[in-house]
């Protein structure tokens, strides 16, 4: 199956994660990059692949980026491989990739992750799997919050291997990017009724739980406090996370209370 599968991979200032991505993927004939104007060595890194197909679109949103993909420059495709550029496919995967035969039914796979923090693979995480593998004839995504969704028609079967997420950006930019995701997410939670979000996100809406419940479920309810220090970096990072989603919650109320 590998011969049918493009990987497309959205980038953004990427430089300390490319090379590791596009690297696991020497085995593709054609790897489409979709960048959003970065302005460190993204570029370079990614034309130093001979296998690269590079493009750059003007960043409206994540759903925006995907879906100009799906339809400029992987509509043809016979199947998608959707890609962050923090993502990095194992052997294992890549062998259950070659061994499939999917029928004319079959419209996606969906993959389950392994989180890293600096290289080591976490025994838990609160990253979702994720439909990353499709026919783009049958696929389209819907921005939702900070997040973006896939919907798509067909069957969806699972694999048994995972991928690995292991982004080592520096922690400024980590940041950086959370706050302004917070903004997206609060701006979300606050434009939809109660009965209308599931329990994750019932949990952000109630300010003074989140930050402090979903560090305490990662480090004991999934075992990540031995994994040492980095089952407690990212145990931080996800009280982080929160936390500026919950600031930006409180924020709104204030400016909604005043005006």
């Amino acid at each position: 199956m590998l011969d049918s599968i493009t990987p497309l991979v959205i980038t953004y200032n990427e430089e300390a994660n490319l090379a590791r991505t596009l690297e696991a993927l020497r085995w593709a004939k054609r790897v489409v990059v979709l960048d959003s104007g970065s302005g460190d060595r993204t570029r370079q890194i990614a034309q130093g692949f001979s296998n690269v197909d590079w493009h750059e679109r003007v960043f409206d949103h994540h759903a925006g980026q995907c879906n100009y993909a799906l339809e400029h420059l992987v509509a043809n495709e016979r199947f998608v491989l959707s890609m962050d550029a923090d993502y990095i496919m194992p052997d294992a995967l890549r062998a259950e990739l070659a061994a499939q035969t999917p029928s004319d039914q079959i419209s996606g796979f969906r993959i389950r992750f392994r989180y890293c923090i600096g290289g080591v693979a976490l025994r838990g995480t609160l990253y979702p799997p994720r439909v990353c593998l499709y026919r783009p004839s049958q696929a389209r995504y819907r921005q939702q919050g900070h997040a973006h969704f896939l919907e798509i028609s067909g069957s969806i079967e699972d694999l048994r291997s995972a991928m690995l997420h292991d982004d080592r950006k520096p922690q400024a930019q980590f940041g950086a990017r959370q706050r302004h995701y917070a903004s997206m997410e609060a701006r979300f939670l606050r434009s939809r009724r109660w009965s209308e979000l599931d329990w994750r996100k019932r949990v952000r809406r109630l300010l003074v739980i989140a930050p402090w419940l979903v560090p305490m479920y990662v480090l004991f309810a999934q075992g990540l406090i031995l994994d040492g220090r980095a089952g407690w970096r990212y145990a931080y990072e996800r009280f982080l996370a929160e936390w500026l989603i919950a600031r930006a919650l409180w924020r709104t109320d204030l400016k909604d209370s005043t005006t």
